[in-house]
């Protein structure tokens, strides 16, 4: 079942959009307002976003430039459905990173039809997307990690976690580096934050063996090392 995240505040088009995409078989998850798209994005990723332009607390073009500020989301699916129907607009929509951009009044079938688009464009492009080290491997799209090919569970911090470090394997990074890339330099939480999470993703990953790519440099940082003895 593909996951649709609907950003609208609008509840009487929010419930028409909920009830149609659910009858269509989607998983649907609800948010009002900018901060609860970016608390659900923090625990899921869905195929597509349905991104409302006018929001109660900012607006879909800038919410959407901060959404791909974080590498996890840059290939996030996302379709903006708004009332505003100038071509400037749409630009704009698409400038900051929307795959597509429908104005409302929207016809139900054709919105279907686009976002079953943007799932297999996505599905074609996650091959390519796979990140690997090892034994690991990584779906940024679907956050999904799979371990010498048995998928494993991970939280949703462990997964941004462990991203970042695969992508730059055999580079030290402080609590503050990390601190500034994962979680995002506007977010004030302590360094020991850091340590919390990376035991949790040692446990994750301890089973297989694979902990010991994810290496620890006293009184340094830690660092994620691109093959299994730590070589």
């Amino acid at each position: 079942m593909f996951t649709v995240l609907i950003v609208e505040d609008d509840h009487a088009i929010r419930d028409m959009l909920n009830m149609f995409l659910t009858s269509k078989r989607y998983e649907v998850k609800i948010a009002e307002n900018g901060k609860q798209a970016l608390e659900a994005l923090s625990e899921m990723t869905p195929d597509v976003m349905l991104l409302d332009w006018m929001l109660p607390d900012t607006d879909g073009p800038t919410l959407l430039t901060r959404i791909r500020n974080n590498p996890i989301h840059q290939k996030l699916a996302v379709l903006m459905l708004t009332a505003r129907a100038e071509e400037a607009d749409k630009i704009k929509g698409l400038d900051v990173g929307a795959d597509d951009y429908m104005t409302k009044p929207v016809s139900l079938q054709e919105l279907d039809a686009r976002i079953r688009a943007l799932i297999r464009r996505a599905q074609g492009l996650n091959e390519q997307n796979l990140i690997q080290q090892g034994p690991i491997t990584l779906d940024p799209e679907n956050q999904k990690l799979t371990i010498n090919g048995e998928p494993v569970k991970i939280g949703m911090t462990e997964f941004r976690l462990l991203h970042f470090l695969m992508i730059n394997p055999n580079r030290l990074y402080t609590r503050v580096q990390l601190l500034d890339s994962v979680w995002g330099q506007s977010t004030f939480i302590e360094e020991r934050t850091v340590d919390t999470h990376v035991m949790r993703l040692r446990k994750t990953l301890k089973p297989s063996g694979a902990d010991s790519m994810l290496e620890t440099i006293r009184g340094m940082g830690y660092r994620f090392v691109d093959s299994a003895d730590g070589s």
